[in-house]
């Protein structure tokens, strides 16, 4: 017996023209397109080729024009400044509209690109969609990036303009962000024409005169702009991700496959409604906060909230929780890291019982893998579907989800259930043969990919086809490892770098997590592979402990090898484990272990970009010194 998810799948790989052009049919779109799916140049595929249509449009003036103009679209709520404010659509067409003639009357025009450097106000989204209102191509970098990492995005995207503010804002601490982006300009061999700057009061700052602009006072006599038309195919966005050699790579995402498939998810994957209230507690400097901060929500006719906050001590582990009562969210996607804070501070979930969830319906966790231990504590505490889905920047949106609008599944801890429609998904050894169901390989997707996935990457399509086509020819590599069982849900258990090789047997550092983060004392772990003389490699175990816990630490750790010992077996050599303070983490949550493995085999490493705070890096130093690790192996 079929239901719609099996239904939608099927169609979507065996008439993906018919299953994408439907959706499509959603959209205004200025002229449509002459074909859905133009594999002319495979393996490089382009969807909705000879199509027109513009992004900020569909995202703004559509539902003013549909009579939703009264409706919030964006919610702002700003903790660490005590703030809050609300655009509705007709708001956001007129701040959008201005800021886009900013942009114009200095220059930009279709194709030019545009860094915005930004915290997270709606000043940020606004910036955004004024580039898609022009057909200029956006780059968000993370606000808060070094100047000399922001420096190596600006020589390659080559921006006409900048869009940046004074200063982020920190639990504790101001970031101020002029002096970065001046310092990162004067690196660069490629200049903008000119700067916008917000001048946030927290942080005042100096303009350069003939460069910058004050955001405040250029928008307030702009003359407003109109929608450009686009082809479906032109970038609207580039958003880099880093890259094995140090160099990141651009992520080239088209204007109609990205409208196209972010319209689609919002009904089938998340099951929501035009008007409901969605909130992506993320940063629109990541991918999440491109797609469902910005864009999908907006599309669709929901209120996005863009908070500025922490999920813990802005000001106490029920921020999300009020968040969630004050403006009556739905549905809530964020990162599983949050959740492991959010229990670590308040394990019995004590904050719960302060705010009215009735109207809470689901939550999405993605990011980094969902742990079960994680899930089932939400799952027990919130009483609502915890739904876990697995994608990356490079896809835009779920390559593998619970899709709620269509059917709902059994939830399976530890999975991200099926592969959403479009996505065939398959698992292959290094011989790039299919592996049985249970079996761990590299998990790929067979070409082509659907909308709203990289066509490319900026400037460097080689690249794109190195990194992604050549290893799997006919499929994209994910550089996840992992399995799918007898029932087709698909397991994610680590990056392929992280299946680690003790005495010839391949074991994954996931299930190890999964193992440790079962322990009672445990908040969030982590377990890296790292060089041994005897057997290759060895796993090590970094553990964190719920608040409160004051037990002596080698009785934890003895109990955690024990526990992975019964659970996992011998063969997996899991001997040693260190409780530290706090994970390194990029400041999207997802754990530096790439860096811990060269700390731990006292190897040389680069300062990674994206961390939230260097000062951990010395900590595990410290903590691995203990065990003898790092610099105090022998």
């Amino acid at each position: 017996m079929t239901n719609a998810y099996d239904e939608a799948y099927q169609r979507s790989l065996d008439d993906p023209e018919g299953f994408w052009g439907d959706a499509a049919e959603d959209l205004v779109w200025i002229r449509k397109w002459d074909k859905v799916l133009d594999d002319s140049n495979a393996p490089l595929y382009r969807w909705f080729a000879g199509g027109e249509l513009n992004t900020c449009y569909n995202a703004v003036d559509r539902h003013v024009d549909e009579g939703r103009g009264d409706q919030a679209a964006i919610i702002y709520d700003s903790p660490v400044t005590d703030s809050k404010r609300t655009l509705t659509f007709a708001d956001l067409k007129d701040q959008v509209a201005r800021f886009a003639g900013v942009l114009a009357a200095h220059g930009v025009v279709k194709g030019d690109r545009v860094i915005v450097y930004m915290p997270m106000v709606p000043e940020a989204v606004i910036a955004m969609l004024a580039c898609a209102r022009l057909g200029a191509v956006h780059s968000v970098v993370f606000g808060g990036f070094a100047a000399s990492e922001l420096a190596v995005r600006i020589d390659d995207a080559a921006p006409k303009a900048i869009v940046s503010a004074s200063c982020g804002i920190e639990p504790g601490r101001i970031v101020a962000y002029k002096p970065l982006l001046d310092a990162a300009i004067e690196q660069a061999s490629k200049k903008p024409s000119c700067c916008v700057i917000l001048r946030r009061p927290e942080q005042p700052c100096d303009l350069i005169e003939g460069r910058d602009i004050d955001w405040a006072a250029s928008i307030e006599g702009a003359e407003p702009a109109d929608c450009v038309a686009v082809a479906a195919t032109d970038p609207l966005y580039i958003l880099y991700t880093s890259g094995t050699t140090g160099q990141p790579k651009g992520v080239v995402r088209d204007n109609g496959g990205h409208a196209v498939a972010l319209k689609w998810t919002m009904k089938n994957i998340y099951d929501v409604e035009p008007g409901e209230v969605y909130w992506a507690a993320s940063d629109v400097g990541w991918v999440v906060g491109h797609s469902y901060i910005c864009y999908a929500p907006l599309l669709n006719g929901n209120t996005t909230i863009v908070f500025e906050g922490k999920p813990v001590g802005t000001p106490d582990a029920g921020t999300f929780w009020r968040v969630i009562d004050e403006y009556k969210v739905s549905v809530m996607f964020t990162a599983p890291t949050a959740f492991r804070a959010i229990r670590r501070d308040d394990p019995d979930g004590a904050f719960l019982g302060k705010y009215d969830l009735s109207g809470f319906r689901t939550l999405f966790l993605a990011g980094e893998r969902t742990d079960p231990e994680t899930l089932n504590w939400a799952v027990e505490k919130l009483k609502v579907p915890v739904i876990d889905h697995w994608w990356q920047t490079e896809t835009g949106w779920a390559i593998a989800a619970n899709c709620m609008g269509l059917h709902a599944f059994p939830v399976k801890p530890g999975s991200p259930t099926k592969a959403a429609p479009g996505w065939n998904v398959q698992v292959l050894d290094d011989d790039q043969q299919p592996v049985k169901p249970g079996d761990i390989g590299s998990i790929v997707v067979k070409l082509p990919l659907p909308p709203g996935s990289l066509p490319t990457l900026w400037n460097a399509e080689q690249r794109f086809r190195d990194a992604y086509l050549v290893d799997f020819p006919g499929y994209y590599k994910t550089a996840d490892a992992g399995f799918v069982d007898e029932d087709g849900y698909v397991y994610i258990m680590s990056r392929t770098d992280d299946i680690i090789n003790v005495a010839g047997h391949r074991l994954s550092t996931g299930a190890m997590e999964e193992v440790l983060a079962q322990h009672p004392d445990v908040a969030e772990c982590a377990v890296i592979g790292v060089a041994d003389p005897l057997k290759g490699q060895l796993p090590l175990g970094f553990m964190v402990l719920k608040s409160g816990v004051d037990r002596p630490h080698e009785d934890i750790v003895a109990e955690v090898v024990r526990l992975v010992r019964e659970k996992i077996g011998p063969v997996a050599a899991f001997k040693s484990a260190t409780v530290v303070k706090r994970l390194p983490k990029t400041r999207s949550g997802k754990i530096l272990r790439g860096t811990m493995q060269k700390i731990a085999d006292n190897e040389d490493y680069r300062m990674p970009a994206t961390i939230d705070d260097p000062v951990i890096l010395d900590e595990i130093g410290e903590s691995l010194e203990e065990i003898g690790y790092g610099k105090g192996r022998a």
